[in-house]
């Protein structure tokens, strides 16, 4: 396992962090495809054992039961003091009103709610999941230094938005002296490149770490364009980011995984991992297989010549990802 700085903070992080989307109860919140505690367990204990010290979930997710999983799994398998832990606070968790967003009555009241289903007294990353075009920017930066001066949060970061959105952001709380974003997690993916426009430059400028979401395009550069999975099938959200025209991408990665001798995930993952400023992706494992791919894909140096195939054939997408 490889470790570095998250951002310009003296924050280590593994360099690959495990996305806790995959473990939940099937039957609670919108993801049916994901893994009951007993088959969830061995992959989080195979995460720990393999370096990795970040871990990412989301009050949202399974209806918070991602969120118990891995508290139980990690008060059990680490040190609390050597995990790094994210979730995650905006996505709707009850009717009527309140129930999500980032006011300051909803920010307070899930980070609460999160420390109890993790089973711990802080977290070391709040991430707010999305922008809310509902609630005055200023109250929620000051919610969210609150809870950093409360000490149930460590640092703050953000999800996918707009980059004038995270520079209005960033510029509210400099200017009230409050805490600012450390973090990006991002779309950013070899089928998804738009984040390369803005973004991601914003952040190398601004010494904010970059945690990209969804770096095997939901599993799309690990298999043929045409095979299903159990989630391809269900996941609406995923059916919503990727076209047609991607599928040339997804050959070029194949074609050079059979001439290396590697996975496709090796390869996808290799090439994310060398882009400047990327900290950590956020990579969802199933089976332990994708987790030793993860952990392979910091050693895989591609040639420019393999960035230009896996690079030439992408055409400029609308922006997705971000509701």
């Amino acid at each position: 396992m490889e470790y570095t700085k998250l951002g310009s903070t003296g924050l280590d992080v593994s360099r690959i962090c495990l996305g806790c989307m995959s473990y939940g109860t099937p039957d609670r919140g919108s993801h049916p495809w994901t893994l009951e505690e007993d088959a969830a367990r061995p992959l989080i204990r195979a995460a720990v054992e393999a370096g990795v010290t970040f871990f990412d979930t989301a009050n949202v997710y399974s209806d918070g039961t991602s969120e118990e999983i891995v508290g139980r799994a990690l008060g059990e398998y680490a040190p609390r003091e050597e995990i790094v832990l994210a979730t995650k606070v905006h996505g709707r968790m009850r009717p009527g009103p309140n129930g999500g967003g980032l006011s300051r009555k909803a920010v307070l009241t899930e980070i609460d709610a999160s420390l109890r289903r993790l089973g711990t007294d802080y977290v070391d990353l709040y991430i707010v999941h999305r922008w809310d075009p509902h609630t005055p920017v200023e109250e929620t930066m000051e919610a969210l230094h609150d809870v950093v001066r409360s000490g149930k949060a460590r640092y703050i970061g953000a999800s996918s938005m707009y980059a004038w959105q995270f520079s209005k952001a960033q510029y509210t709380a400099e200017r009230h002296g409050w805490t600012k974003f450390v973090s990006m997690q991002n779309h950013y993916n070899l089928l998804h490149r738009e984040e390369e426009r803005e973004m991601l430059p914003l952040c190398a400028d601004q010494g904010v770490g970059v945690t990209p979401w969804s770096p095997l395009a939901r599993g799309r550069l690990t298999r043929d364009w045409d095979a299903g999975s159990a989630r391809q099938d269900t996941d609406e959200f995923g059916g919503t980011l990727y076209l047609e025209e991607d599928r040339v991408i997804v050959e070029a990665v194949a074609s050079i995984a059979a001439r290396r001798g590697l996975s496709r995930a090796q390869i996808a993952l290799a090439w994310l991992l060398g882009k400047p400023g990327v900290t950590a992706p956020v990579v969802g494992v199933g089976k332990e297989a994708h987790l030793r791919d993860a952990v392979a894909a910091l050693d895989v140096r591609l040639t420019e010549e393999e960035l230009k195939e896996l690079e030439s054939p992408y055409r400029p997408h609308a922006v997705v990802g971000f509701s």
